[in-house]
C-alpha cells in the first residue's frame, strides 16, 4: 500500500495528466492536486488548449478553501498571460502555502519564472519530485516547444525475423489483439498519423482510432512523391478525419487538382523525386501538428530513422518467422552502416510482455 506522502499526491496528479494525453493539442498535459489538513480539496487536469489549466480547475473545486494548502503540480505553473491568466498568480491569490512541482517548464524563455514568482510571494516551492516521469509524460510537448517540429513516434509490428509482412505482402495479423489495442490508444494520443503511399495502395487503411470507447482520430498524413494515391482510397473519401498529402514539385497538376477538390490538403516539399522529409516536418510543425505516429512501411521507416526524424521507436514482436529473403518486407529499409559501432541503438529501453507478443521501446541514438 502507498504511503500518504508528497509522492502519493504527485502520483495522482501525474495519473490524471496521463489520461488527458491526446486532447490538449500542442499544449502539455498537466495535473494538479490541492491538499489541506490531510484531505484533498481540489483536483484538476488541463483538458483542452485555450481552456483553464490544471491549477485553475483544482482551485475552483477548492472553492475558496485553499488558504494554507499544498498544491501538487506536474509542470511548473505558468507566470505569463497567454490564452489564460498566469496560474502562479492564482495560487498566490488563493493563499496556497506550499507548491510541489514535478518538473520545470521546458521552454528556456520561461523556465523558472513561475517558481521564482511563487517564492517572491512567500510560498514554499519544491521542484523535482517524480521529475523523470513528468518529463516522459510531456516528451512530445517538450520536443515541439523547443524545436517547433513534431515529435515522431515510429510504431511497427514485425515477426521475429524482422518482417512487416510475408513475401506476398500479407500482414494481417502479425501482432495480437492486445498489441493492436495499444496502437489505437497511440493513435488517440498523437495529433497526426503518417504512412507512405504504398501502404495506402496495398491496404487502403482508414488510419482512424478504434478503441473500446470513442477516441480522437489523428490527422492523416500520406507521403506520396508522385501523387499515386487512389481517389477512392479511404483517407481521401471517407471524411472521418482530415488528410494531408505530402508531395513534390514534380507531382501531376491534374491529380493535385482532383485531390484538392476531394477535400485533401496538399503540402509540396522538395523538387523530387522523393519528398524532402526534413522540410516536411518543419511545415507540419508550422501547422501546429506537434506529434506524429509513424506507421510506415520499411522504406519510409528507414528514411525517417536515417534522417534523424524519429524521436521514439515502439516495436511489437510476434513469435512468428516468415522468411522470404530479398522479397521480404523488412521493418527498416535504408542503405545501412558498415560497422556495428555505427548502428542506430535504442536508449532508455522499456520492454513489456503482451500475451505472446513483446513490445520494445526506446529513444533512437547514433
Amino acid at each position: 500500500m502507498d504511503n500518504m506522502n508528497d509522492e502519493f499526491y504527485m502520483s495522482l496528479a501525474l495519473d490524471m495528466a496521463e489520461r488527458a494525453q491526446g486532447q490538449t493539442g500542442i499544449n502539455p498535459v498537466v495535473g494538479c492536486v490541492v491538499v489541506k489538513n490531510g484531505a484533498m480539496i481540489g483536483l484538476g487536469t488541463h483538458l483542452q488548449r485555450g481552456t483553464g489549466h490544471a491549477e485553475v480547475h483544482a482551485l475552483n473545486m477548492a472553492a475558496g478553501q485553499a488558504q494554507g494548502s499544498t498544491a501538487y503540480v506536474t509542470l511548473e505553473p505558468c507566470s505569463h498571460y497567454g490564452k489564460t491568466p498566469p496560474c502562479s498568480q492564482r495560487l498566490i491569490d488563493e493563499g496556497v502555502a506550499r507548491v510541489v512541482v514535478a518538473c520545470e517548464d521546458p521552454n528556456p524563455q520561461v523556465a523558472g519564472r513561475g517558481v521564482q514568482m511563487l517564492r517572491e510571494h512567500g510560498i514554499e516551492v519544491e521542484v523535482g519530485l517524480l521529475r523523470e516521469r513528468a518529463l516522459r509524460l510531456n516528451e512530445r510537448f517538450i520536443k515541439y516547444i523547443l524545436t517547433k517540429q513534431p515529435f515522431v513516434t515510429l510504431k511497427s509490428a514485425s515477426t521475429l525475423d524482422g518482417n512487416l509482412a510475408t513475401k506476398s505482402g500479407d500482414s494481417k495479423w502479425i501482432s495480437n489483439g492486445e498489441a493492436r489495442e495499444i496502437v489505437h490508444t497511440l493513435r488517440h494520443r498523437h495529433q497526426g498519423i503518417m504512412v507512405g503511399v504504398n501502404t495506402v495502395i496495398a491496404d487502403n487503411p482508414s488510419l482512424t482510432t478504434r478503441t473500446e470507447v470513442p477516441g480522437i482520430n489523428p490527422i492523416r498524413i500520406v507521403i506520396d512523391s508522385g501523387l499515386r494515391i487512389p481517389l477512392d482510397s479511404a483517407v481521401v473519401s471517407d471524411g472521418l478525419a482530415p488528410t494531408i498529402i505530402v508531395t513534390t514539385e514534380a507531382a501531376d497538376a491534374e491529380k493535385k487538382a482532383a485531390l484538392l477538390q476531394a477535400g485533401v490538403q496538399i503540402i509540396v516539399s522538395g523538387a523530387g523525386p522523393r519528398v524532402d522529409l526534413k522540410a516536411a516536418m518543419v511545415t507540419l510543425g508550422e501547422m501546429e501538428i506537434g506529434s506524429i505516429l509513424l506507421e510506415g512501411g520499411g522504406t519510409l521507416n528507414g528514411a525517417m530513422l536515417e534522417s534523424g526524424l524519429v524521436d521514439r521507436v515502439i516495436l511489437f514482436f510476434a513469435p512468428k518467422i516468415v522468411g522470404g529473403g530479398a522479397e521480404a518486407k523488412g521493418t527498416f529499409v535504408f542503405p545501412g552502416v558498415e560497422l556495428m559501432k555505427d548502428a542506430i541503438s535504442l536508449e532508455g529501453l522499456e520492454v513489456k510482455v503482451l500475451g505472446d507478443n513483446v513490445c520494445i521501446s526506446g529513444t533512437p541514438v547514433r
